[in-house]
């Protein structure tokens, strides 16, 4: 539901006349990009990954120089060679990913780059206090001597904001800020949006999630291929409308399958303990499997040990306790590559650390789990023909979009290194396959693709194991519904006797309705 705020009559509090902006290589990211932000309102930011919405707000807040074009705020014309000086200008920006020193305090982190000082001392007690003030005032309370590290990730984002607020942001950038949050943290996010924006700050809003932008949206702009293609009001606009727009053309957004025809059981998986990074129980006497043909889902809010799980198949991280197997083969204790050439695929949940490796060729990443057998080595001879065949045949299929297959994966958007990884890893014979938040921060056009692939390979009889932390995900793609709460498997249940209602409880409770 919009928040419906009386636009201002003076100048927008942000405008952008004209961006233009070209990288190396000819890539054009922004072609006379126009977009106003007035006072108090929330502006939604939409368009594919590749779109141009990133480019554009990093030139808002100093990252980047535009080739040409202007920007201006409060009406005047002004020029950021940094962030420090949008900073100093009124604007804050919140990132997808946190910026954040975990072993910092949260007074620690915030003033990080602007500590007050008493003498030659930096005076934390005069922080925590003006923290405590900016907490009460938009309802974003955050304790000043915690540790980042033993945060959860939306009390971090809390935080982030803070961190903004602290320094007398006026104009807020938010750049998908619901990516990691559970549908709760959602709503509680909601809330301090609305404080903010009641109390004169401006948001500009970038999401992929269309439900979200329709309940906090004041305006929409929609961007694609580099360009404003069209704008929208949320009090009319449905999220079919703004799919087609963000796209141009008609968007599948309910996932296409028919009923599942599971097989023999695949991935067996008995009394399973898996530690976390400081040695404590992540994964607690877990005990599922998954037939062939079927999508299995995991359910859960990010932390209560996902990560573990998928790692611990996967053979990236060793079990403490119980055994899985492939088919009749004890993989217990294996390693990755031994897993791998079971024909198991892995689409990890951490794409730029476990998915690709940044600095390689498009190509170079479209075998990394192949390239030493045939057809791509011969006597550890790399065949450098064959891998760009198979790149290209690839790209085609997967509709990869980058300019050359030498082109470096950092190069390529966000969604298009999802379609590298998803591309490698089910392009093969896998029976099984592994595939954890696979749509994370992607666009409508993406996630259409992406689900597509995975039902397809359901389809062709493998055992799909799919964990997300996007309820809608897991109600849409799975067959049965499996939910991790504090590190142990609570309740197995067909998707089709359950609802999102009951999950969503299991998720926050470890309990169902049903019991009360």
């Amino acid at each position: 539901m919009s928040s419906n705020h009386a636009p201002s009559t003076s100048a927008p509090a942000l405008q952008a006349r004209g961006i233009t902006k070209t990288f190396p290589g000819g890539v054009v990211a922004n072609r006379a990009v126009d977009f106003d932000l007035r006072r108090g309102e929330v502006h939604c930011l939409l368009g594919e990954n590749g779109a141009g919405k990133s480019t554009l707000v990093n030139i808002v807040y100093g990252l980047y120089q535009p080739d040409e074009g202007a920007i201006l705020v409060d009406g005047n014309p002004v020029h950021f060679r940094t962030s420090a000086d949008a900073i100093a200008a009124g604007i804050g920006m919140v990132h997808q990913h946190f910026q954040q020193i975990p072993v910092f305090t949260v007074a620690e982190n915030i003033v990080l780059g602007n500590e007050p000082r008493r003498g030659v001392r930096i005076d934390l007690a005069r922080a925590s206090k003006r923290i405590g003030e900016i907490g009460q005032r938009y309802g974003l309370a955050v304790d000043p001597d915690a540790l980042i590290a033993d945060l959860s990730v939306g009390e971090q984002q809390r935080v982030e904001l803070v961190k903004a607020l602290y320094r007398d942001a006026e104009i807020l950038i938010l750049d998908e800020p619901t990516a990691v949050l559970t549908p709760g943290e959602v709503d509680e996010f909601f809330g301090v949006v609305r404080s903010l924006v009641d109390q004169g700050t401006s948001i500009v809003f970038i999401t992929h999630k269309l439900r979200e932008v329709l309940d906090v949206a004041d305006r929409i702009t929609v961007l694609r291929d580099g360009r404003t293609v069209g704008s929208a009001d949320p009090a009319t606009a449905s999220e079919q409308d703004l799919a087609n727009l963000m796209v141009g053309r008609d968007v599948l957004l309910r996932i296409a399958k028919t009923d599942a025809t599971p097989g023999p059981e695949r991935l067996m998986v008995r009394d399973l303990v898996v530690h976390d990074d400081r040695g404590l129980v992540a994964v607690d006497g877990v005990s599922f499997a998954v037939r062939a043909g079927e999508v299995f889902g995991i359910a859960g809010v990010d932390g209560n040990g996902q990560r573990e799980l998928v790692e611990a198949l996967a053979g990236m991280r060793a079990a403490v306790a119980g055994s899985v197997h492939i088919g009749d083969v004890d993989v217990t204790q294996a390693d990755a590559r031994s897993v791998s050439e079971l024909g198991v695929g892995h689409v990890p949940e951490d794409r730029s650390r476990h998915g690709v490796i940044a600095q390689f060729t498009l190509a170079d990443n479209l075998v990394l789990n192949s390239y030493f057998r045939a057809p791509f080595a011969r006597r550890r001879v790399r065949n450098d023909r064959a891998v760009r065949a198979h790149a290209r045949e690839l790209v085609e299929r997967f509709d990869i979009r980058a300019r050359s297959l030498d082109s470096a994966v950092s190069d390529l958007s966000g969604g298009n290194q999802q379609k590298v990884i998803i591309a490698r890893e089910l392009s093969g014979n896998q029976t099984v396959l592994l595939v954890a938040q696979p749509t994370r921060g992607l666009d409508v056009g993406s996630i259409e693709f992406i689900h597509h692939r995975i039902i397809e390979l359901r389809d062709q009889g493998a055992a799909v194991l799919l964990v997300s932390a996007e309820l809608d995900e897991i109600l849409g793609l799975a067959d049965r519904i499996g939910v991790l709460y504090r590190g142990r498997l609570v309740e197995v249940v067909e998707r089709a006797a359950t609802s999102r209602e009951e999950i969503g409880l299991f998720m926050a409770t470890g309990e169902s309705a049903r019991a009360s």
